[in-house]
């Protein structure tokens, strides 16, 4: 894999060749930009000595070779410079500039590489609408839309193609098509009420942001993580579980689910009567209770006042509970990860308690049946069993 170069800054490149073409010399260019002498020297270098004849659209996504690159490579090709030293010297990787010179040099160029010429290809080609497959193949659209209908995700569906149609590389999608295809609705080949079938069930896409950090709430009297067997951190073993709440509306309802580190098998635990640490305790103990003892070797959990009575717990798991510590979801992020996935069934606002032991286990019947793509794509209940055999 090659390595990635230095990120290009091409407004302020721009503005330094703008300030060199009015008569400015290299060093002052460079004082008034803020950059050191010899970042201007090396751009002089890689791009031949030579100042572009036309500069970079600002708003082009950098992801995107720009003009002046697309000179900067013509000029470099001409002094009979290969394609991995042209990259290193833009900073951009071997491939981009191979796949550059392949797409936009046509056999009548006669091999001459030529800047604009390429750069107009380039943005002819990008206003080329694309034809969906999904629209276009029946068979595949039903495919996905079957799976979507078992609250597959996108990436689990992407997955099962390729498995399917292995030799079939037209019918392979990757995960973010499908998603647009949802959003896209009729025009993207699917039904825009299938994104219901999605994890988050959003009608709409937004943009990931950065949660607000929460207070500690809660300092545990019990042994913290970092005093937890290191073997846990490597997930090779069955028996390190992660355990949390996922609560109703004002606490007055609650569900304990509890998942294996390794594989992630989902166990649901019913608190029809509360959730306190006295019937945590006893629901906890029923649950893991019927488990071999090398399937309980630790639990760690969050500082939730419902832990009170962990030391009466500890006793069924080998190495004991420990606690992650406070605002640190992160510590406990098989656990996280998994109760956004039983969100989909027991969603936020809704009275937990009306959901029986039997719903619960339904619940759980699903999740570990679905392929996990850090499983290699088995189940987490392929991945229990096979662990549980000695």
């Amino acid at each position: 894999m090659a390595r990635r170069g230095r990120k290009r800054r091409l407004e302020i490149e721009a503005e330094y060749w703008r300030l060199l073409a009015a008569g400015v010399g290299t060093v002052e260019a460079c004082k008034q930009l803020g950059i050191g002498r010899t970042t201007g020297y090396r751009w002089r270098a890689e791009s031949g000595g030579l100042p572009p004849a036309a500069l970079p659209e600002a708003s082009r996504s950098s992801r995107y070779l720009s003009l002046l690159e697309r000179k900067q490579i013509a000029t470099l090709r001409e002094r009979g410079l290969g394609v991995r030293e042209i990259a290193e010297r833009l900073g951009r990787s071997p491939s981009t500039v191979s796949r550059e010179l392949r797409r936009n040099s046509l056999p009548h160029d006669n091999g001459i590489y030529d800047a604009d010429l390429a750069h107009h290809r380039s943005r002819e080609r990008s206003g080329r609408p694309r034809r969906v497959k999904l629209a276009a193949d029946p068979e595949l659209k039903a495919e996905v839309q079957a799976k979507l209908n078992l609250e597959w995700s996108p990436e689990q569906i992407a997955a099962h193609l390729r498995a399917v149609w292995p030799d079939r590389p037209e019918r392979h999608l990757c995960h973010e098509s499908i998603y647009r295809a949802l959003y896209q609705g009729v025009r993207g080949g699917l039904s825009r009420t299938l994104t219901r079938k999605l994890r988050t069930s959003r009608p709409l896409r937004k943009k990931r942001r950065r949660s607000d950090q929460r207070a500690a709430r809660f300092v545990a009297p019990a042994v913290l993580i970092d005093r937890r067997p290191p073997v846990v951190e490597l997930r090779t073993r069955l028996g390190d579980w992660e355990g949390d709440l996922i609560v109703g509306p004002l606490s007055r309802s609650a569900v304990a689910t509890l998942v294996d580190r390794r594989t992630r098998y989902l166990r649901l635990v019913a608190l029809p009567g509360g959730h306190s640490a006295a019937k945590l305790r006893d629901a906890l103990i029923a649950a893991l209770g019927t488990l071999p003892v090398h399937a309980r070797r630790t639990l760690t959990w969050d500082q939730g006042t419902e832990m009170a009575r962990h030391h009466e717990i500890a006793p069924y798991f080998t190495d004991g509970v420990f606690f992650a510590n406070p605002a640190s979801p992160w510590q406990r992020g098989t656990n996280e990860n998994t109760n956004g996935l039983i969100r989909q069934y027991l969603p936020k606002r809704t009275n937990l308690s009306l959901h029986t032991p039997d719903d619960l286990r339904a619940i759980e019947v699903r999740l570990n049946n679905r392929p996990r793509k850090t499983l290699g794509w088995q189940t987490p209940a392929q991945a229990f069993a096979a662990a549980l055999t000695p």
